[in-house]
């Protein structure tokens, strides 16, 4: 697949993974009420879930489509949830013996990302109260 019909078929996947995502975190929001991230929760988990089984079932197809891999794996699930390339990540580099390289990444990960919200709502909240008073 060329140019810019790559672009094209990960935006598809992606619109439908959005749509998914937000479905899910409606149907969540009603079912288990706003009292905790039900929706997030059920979107990281089951997004992980399908990304386990289509990187199996890509890698079991001969040849694995560029094209289906972007589609699924980047768009519609990269989309629905992140976390799924997140544990994909960990998985791979746990599945090549790089236990160290995997516990540095996960802690990493988490940790990082938690303080650049800190940092990115600070940031906001003084850029934006400024700009509206």
């Amino acid at each position: 697949m060329q140019g810019y019909m790559i672009w094209l078929v990960i935006a598809a996947g992606g619109a439908i993974g959005a749509m998914a995502r937000h479905g899910v975190g409606q149907l969540a929001m009603r079912l288990m009420g706003p009292n905790f991230p039900w929706g997030t929760l059920t979107v990281n988990v089951l997004g992980s879930l399908a990304m386990g089984l289509v990187i199996a079932w890509l890698v079991a197809r001969e040849p694995a489509g560029q094209g289906v891999r972007a589609f699924l794996a980047i768009g519609l699930l990269g989309a629905f949830t992140t976390f799924s390339t997140f544990a994909l990540d960990a998985i791979t580099l746990y599945e090549r013996k790089a236990m160290l390289t995997a516990g540095v990444y996960i802690g990493a990960s988490v940790i990082l990302s938690i303080v650049a919200l800190f940092a990115g709502l600070a940031a906001g909240r003084s850029l934006f109260e400024r700009a509206l008073s």
